[in-house]
């Protein structure tokens, strides 16, 4: 019993992780239907700045979370401006974008390799290898601290879409783009901006994985194919469906990856993105798509 509890804690704490990993391309894709292929290599540009704050300057990557979050928010402007502005009212518009973050992808992966070298790092604060123990039971500190912001971060997320003025705009750009813009939503500010939202949480992600995952330039070719599952699980577009199909898949990784092993967790997300593309396509909490 005390295994399957442990496992069970070791599970829900990384989908906490995973869940704000997932968040800011669900976000993404619900306001723009940009595909973004690019989202984990921004996450490790995140992660590579609170990995060289540490490294530096000695500072700790929970305390550079807000300042990952607002560089790759910039960064996220500067690139929806370049990258994605122009077409958006084309009808193979998230077509053009799956092209467009691979392209990013590669560039991104390009850049941080020349810059970095492909060794891998990882951020030593003193909690990452803590933990606190309950019996026979241990709670990773690191991962306990990551897996906890991560849910208070999509929480804080979820309240500003619900309540605030922007985060009105934001659900009705979700739902109806050219109703919103009809209604007097500035549909082009609210792009930039939930873009910008994104990216940032891509930045947030990176802080945390920094100290909960081992991180190289081209890990992100890892990510993309987990953190695509869980968002098509959960529903595109749904910030609450990222969360649970986060935890669910990691929960079940984690007993796959200690009853068969280690080499198998990672098929559970290739395996769970295959069966729910062709058993229920718009996913768990996904709106069934219009028949022409």
């Amino acid at each position: 019993m005390a295994d399957i509890l442990q496992i069970l804690i070791l599970g829900l704490a990384l989908g906490g992780v995973i869940a704000l990993m997932g968040s800011g391309l669900s976000l993404v894709f619900g306001v723009m239907r940009i595909v973004n292929l690019a989202h984990p290599s921004l996450i490790i540009a995140g992660a590579y700045i609170a990995y060289w704050a540490f490294k530096v300057l000695g500072i700790d990557p929970i305390v550079m979370l807000p300042v990952s979050a607002a560089i790759m928010a910039a960064i996220g402007v500067l690139l929806y401006r370049l990258m994605f502005e122009r077409e958006t009212k084309s009808a193979k518009y998230s077509e053009m974008t799956v092209l467009l973050t691979f392209a990013l992808a590669m560039m991104a992966e390009g850049v941080l390799g020349g810059l970095f070298t492909n060794t891998q790092r990882v951020t030593s604060p003193d909690y990452a290898t803590d933990a606190f123990f309950i019996g026979d039971v241990f709670i990773p500190k690191g991962q306990l601290y990551a897996g906890v912001l991560s849910l208070a971060i999509i929480a804080a997320l979820t309240l500003f879409l619900k309540y605030s003025r922007l985060g009105y705009a934001i659900r009705a750009t979700t739902q109806n783009r050219e109703a919103a813009e009809l209604l007097g939503v500035n549909v082009n500010f609210i792009s930039i901006l939930a873009f910008a939202i994104g990216i940032g949480l891509a930045g947030a992600a990176g802080s945390l994985v920094s100290f909960v995952f081992s991180f190289f330039p081209a890990k992100h070719w890892e990510w993309v194919a987990m953190l695509m599952s869980v968002v098509v699980l959960g529903g595109m577009g749904s910030i609450l469906g990222t969360v649970v199909a986060a935890l669910l898949l990691s929960v079940v990784a984690a007993f796959v990856g200690t009853w068969i092993g280690a080499t198998w967790s990672t098929m559970t997300f290739f395996l769970a993105l295959f069966l729910i593309l062709l058993i229920r396509p718009q996913g768990l909490f996904g709106e069934k798509p219009e028949m022409a």
